[in-house]
């Protein structure tokens, strides 16, 4: 397993996150991997976009708006919470309808838990939508076996270029579809290069990055740095994203944990050519080595690095 980044306080590496990452061209091919990245994973919410696809599929009709919030893993701010609210009751359904649990809002530590400030609250809302204008029943939209799933199954299967490896339950009570990282590379070069249905998602996320996931978060710091950037994470320390011209990377940090992945993120961002606006350059900049992470009496004293072995992989040594 190889080591992806290096945790280092006070001039000494305290720890290391091990990982595996792939790269793919705009036609699917793998340009460069690390790691093991054939074997099933489960992509927890770096799916969404692809669940998404599905619902269109089957008839959802929303705004490019409400389309980036049932991609979203988001805050619970109050303006995601009033979205997914509002697309349930077009859809004449209410909060209880939803088999998200309920949860707090991000920055509301102290709120009442509810179903819409869960952070998978606009896919819920988006996949009841969906039952309503296909007919089916909504009672059971998150059984496997419901039209609903089976068609998301077949969609993801059909982008991914893969079958599906294993179905489990993910953390809001949705399906979960385990495959390769390659698979979720290669879907998502084909939804930020793709036409049609494929492209209207990335173009809703690329046009709504603050509903994709909300203030502060890497997501959406990152789609409105870099133009024309389709990205999305997901629990676990799985990440994906793509380039307008389909190239795309997915990762995923071994041990799970969420600090590893935005010096990631940045690094292979820079290793690809891409460059932040400058209103966004101080933001990256500190994502990029964990700033906040390690500290001592509240004030900095190391950072997040990433290693070599991803520059080596991309062929740049740099």
């Amino acid at each position: 397993m190889t080591a992806l980044v290096e945790v280092v306080r006070s001039g000494f590496v305290e720890s290391v996150h091990h990982g595996s990452l792939v790269v793919t061209t705009p036609d699917g091919a793998v340009r460069a991997s690390i790691g093991d990245v054939h074997s099933p994973v489960y992509p927890r919410s770096s799916n969404k976009p692809l669940q998404a696809l599905a619902m269109l599929r089957s008839g959802l009709e929303v705004a490019d708006d409400d389309l980036a919030l049932v991609c979203a893993s988001h805050n619970g701010e109050p303006d995601h919470v009033e979205r997914a609210l509002a697309l349930l009751e077009r859809a004449g359904l209410t909060e209880d309808d939803l088999h998200c649990p309920p949860d707090r809002p991000r920055h509301e530590p102290a709120a009442e838990p509810r179903r819409a400030a869960m952070n998978c609250s606009g896919k819920h809302a988006g996949m009841l939508a969906t039952c309503v204008a296909a007919g089916w029943p909504t009672a059971d939209y998150t059984d496997p076996g419901h039209p609903l799933q089976r068609a998301i199954a077949d969609t993801v299967s059909e982008m991914i270029g893969e079958p599906i490896a294993w179905t489990g339950v993910d953390g809001c009570g949705a399906p979960l579809l385990a495959y390769s990282l390659t698979g979720l590379a290669r879907a998502f070069g084909r939804l930020a290069a793709g036409t049609g249905t494929p492209r209207r998602i990335a173009d809703a996320m690329r046009a709504h990055p603050w509903l994709v996931a909300g203030t502060g978060r890497e997501d959406t710091v990152l789609m409105e740095a870099v133009p024309g950037l389709l990205m999305k994470g997901g629990a676990e320390g799985v990440h994906a994203f793509a380039l307008s011209d389909g190239t795309a990377v997915a990762f995923k940090i071994a041990d799970g944990n969420a600090r590893a992945r935005e010096p990631i993120l940045v690094e292979t961002l820079r290793l690809l050519g891409e460059t932040p606006k400058d209103e966004a350059r101080e933001a990256v900049d500190r994502m990029a080595v964990g700033a906040g992470v390690v500290t001592g009496a509240g004030r900095d004293v190391g950072s997040l690095r990433v290693t070599g072995a991803v520059a080596e992989a991309l062929g740049t040594g740099s």
